[in-house]
C-alpha cells in the first residue's frame, strides 16, 4: 500500500488495519463507526440560535437621543457664535424652542419625539449658522465692492 492510499480503498481491511468487528460475518469493513455530533440536529441548532438572537434583539431597547440632544445643543451654540441673533433670529430662535422641547420630550421619556425634535432644531441651527455665515460674506463683499469703486474713481481723477 503507497503512503498516499487510504486502507478504506481496500474493502477487506478496516481503518485500523485489522479485520471488521463491526461486521463479522461479512469480512469487509464499511468505514469507521459513525461519531456522535450534532451534525443530525443542525437545523434545529440553527433555528434555536436564530430564536435566540431575535428574542435578545426585541428586548433591547434603542439608547436615549442623548447623542442628539448634543448635537442640536452644538449646533445651536455654532450659531450664536456665528452671529446668528443678528443674521438669521428666527431660524436660531425656532431652533432653539425645538430644542428645549426635545429636553422636555427625553425628560418624559418620549424618545422617539425627542430624537425627532432634536435633530429638526440641530437641522434649523444649521440653516441658522449658514444664512449668518452668508450674510457676513455678503457683507464683507459689499465693503470689498465700495473700495474696488473707491480705488478706481480715485485712479481716474489722477492725470
Amino acid at each position: 500500500m503507497s503512503m498516499y492510499q487510504s486502507p478504506m480503498s481496500r474493502p477487506d481491511r478496516c481503518a485500523s488495519g485489522e479485520g471488521c468487528r463491526q461486521w463479522p460475518r461479512t469480512g469487509k469493513c464499511h468505514g469507521p463507526p459513525m461519531a456522535s455530533s450534532f451534525a443530525q440536529f443542525r437545523g434545529t441548532l440553527q433555528a434555536l440560535a436564530c430564536g435566540c438572537v431575535l428574542a435578545l434583539t426585541s428586548c433591547a431597547s434603542t439608547p436615549p437621543p442623548t447623542g442628539d440632544i448634543n448635537a442640536a445643543q452644538q449646533a445651536v451654540a455654532r450659531a450664536s457664535d456665528a452671529d446668528a441673533e443678528q443674521y438669521a433670529a428666527d431660524e436660531l430662535a425656532r431652533a432653539q424652542r425645538l430644542l428645549a422641547m426635545a429636553q422636555a420630550a427625553l425628560a418624559e421619556r418620549r424618545e422617539g419625539e425627542s430624537r425627532d425634535l432634536a435633530r429638526r432644531a440641530a437641522a434649523l441651527a444649521d440653516l441658522a449658522h449658514a444664512r449668518s455665515r452668508e450674510a457676513v460674506v455678503v457683507a464683507e463683499l459689499g465693503q470689498r465692492q465700495a473700495e474696488v469703486a473707491r480705488l478706481r474713481d480715485s485712479l481716474e481723477g489722477s492725470p
